[in-house]
């Protein structure tokens, strides 16, 4: 059985993350989704409702090229507080008198209700909550029978270069451990997925200076590492990271440039009907009832 949460982080950290204003999505979170994306064309199903779980920092334009995929569904966008979710109503909402909103279903604000969307889709937020088996567990209820999820996260390979960085400097690490695929492919069935697809890609980028590195990283996420610094450190310590990640970072197969490398794990996987467990006495739910007698081909219209 998973375990209960990533060994290595703070769970008060990883709040205060999610509840940040978002002033953009990062470059990399739109690039994963992008690929994620190329996915859909192995899937058949199209989803009536769908919904995207988180949007602002998940990718703005992947809601969108999602959204003239789907043209038809329903789309439920999916944030931590309500200021964030008019942001991402704002931001993807086209005024009424536009042509690009003609012929586009509505968008809704909110988790969905229990088994109201045909697609879950989230992108690179798994790795950053405290508790995902909770979270793996709501995108279980908010599915129908038969719908999919489609999410994506970082793997344990991840930073591995600014990890050796802070390593040589006697420093702690510079974020928390990442989850492999294999642990996620697991909880996916314990929470009650089938047939999960797990896989996986390394995405190398390369950097002009320290500065604009920095720069991304903090768009991508923070240090949830218990064991992180526990106060702010001064000019002089980050003069001493910067020296320290242009020594250590520099490629010399990329003219010098600094390096980083980011492992992404992708996951599919499918809701299944729900199994009545056989017993002397057996109670099954009316909702769960209702679902089996659907899939019966002999069932009363």
């Amino acid at each position: 059985m998973p375990s209960s949460g990533p060994p290595t982080i703070a769970a008060a950290a990883a709040a205060r993350w999610a509840l940040q204003p978002v002033q953009a999505s990062p470059w990399l979170h739109e690039e994963v989704a992008r690929r994620m994306a190329e996915r859909l064309q192995w899937i058949r199903r199209e989803p009536q409702a769908w919904a995207h779980w988180p949007v602002l920092r998940g990718g703005l334009q992947a809601h969108g090229a999602l959204r003239r995929r789907y043209p038809q569904a329903q789309a439920w966008l999916v944030e931590p507080t309500p200021a964030l979710t008019r942001q991402a109503l704002d931001a993807t909402t086209e005024a009424w008198w536009r042509p690009a909103r003609w012929g586009v279903a509505a968008q809704h604000g909110g988790t969905p209700p229990d088994g109201a969307v045909q697609m879950l889709w989230s992108n690179m937020l798994l790795h950053q909550v405290a508790d995902p088996e909770a979270l793996v567990a709501a995108w279980h209820r908010a599915l129908a029978v038969d719908g999919f999820l489609m999410f994506s996260c970082l793997g344990p390979d991840s930073l591995q270069e600014l990890r050796r960085v802070y390593a040589g400097l006697g420093w702690p690490p510079p974020g928390h451990a990442f989850t492999d695929m294999h642990d996620w492919g697991d909880m996916l069935v314990h929470a009650g997925f089938a047939e999960p697809i797990m896989d996986m890609e390394r995405i190398r980028l390369s950097y002009a200076t320290p500065d604009k590195l920095l720069e991304d990283l903090r768009a991508l996420g923070r240090n949830l590492h218990p064991g992180r610094f526990g106060a702010l450190r001064g000019r002089r310590w980050l003069a001493q990271l910067k020296q320290a990640l242009a020594a250590g970072l520099a490629d010399p197969a990329e003219d010098g440039r600094l390096t980083l490398t980011f492992e992404i794990v992708y996951g599919h996987a499918f809701k299944p009907a729900p199994r009545v467990r056989v017993a002397s006495e057996s109670a099954v739910s009316l909702d769960d009832m209702r679902q089996l007698l659907r899939r019966r081909p002999d069932a009363a219209e």
